[in-house]
């Protein structure tokens, strides 16, 4: 299911280094709503989700967030900070209550919109810290591309609990290919 590319989903460059910027990034490497803590949640749910098209996203968002993960550890690195370990800004170990172990499809697809939008709002507030114009892009682009996230679950939460015909799901797969089209 997954596959690696060399390159990353966003090109990550800093102005200067800034070693207190990349403690600050530590929470979106390892932290309670970072990209750690999504990706594996997410591997978790498609483990546990019934409905396939929904499964096909919940993957596919996964391995998306394995590459925010990637591009937070290189603009750590390339501020001056270190990972030394998978552990927050704090230097407290990533944990793996963190993830949620729902079963049931509704309360997955629910807990995984609250994630995004405390993702949404964590890189927004780490958007005012800096003063770098290249991290506030990388910054922005993650946040959209959370947003993107958190629409398209709230789409299947929608269809599922209304019990949407099978195509109407298969657009989340469309849906989530063409918001990757801008990357290309």
């Amino acid at each position: 299911m997954f596959n690696y590319r060399k390159r990353l989903f966003y090109p990550v460059h800093v102005e200067r280094q800034d070693p207190i910027f990349a403690k600050v990034l530590l929470e979106h490497y390892a932290g309670r709503d970072s990209e750690l803590s999504s990706s594996i949640q997410y591997l978790n749910h498609r483990s546990n989700m019934s409905n396939r098209y929904v499964r096909e996203l919940l993957g596919l968002i996964a391995a998306e967030e394995l590459g925010h993960m990637e591009i937070i550890s290189v603009a750590i690195n390339k501020l001056g900070g270190q990972l030394l370990t998978c552990a927050n800004s704090e230097g407290a170990p990533w944990d793996i209550k963190f993830i949620d172990q729902s079963v049931d499809p509704i309360n997955m697809l629910q807990v995984d919109v609250q994630a995004e939008t405390r993702a949404s709002s964590l890189y927004q507030q780490h958007l005012e810290m800096t003063n770098d114009p290249n991290m506030k892009r990388m910054i922005s682009f993650l946040i959209s591309r959370e947003e993107v996230h958190k629409r398209l679950l709230q789409k299947a939460l929608t269809l599922i609990l209304e019990a949407g015909p099978p195509e109407e799901l298969n657009e989340l797969i469309y849906d989530y290919k063409v918001s990757l089209q801008i990357l290309e």
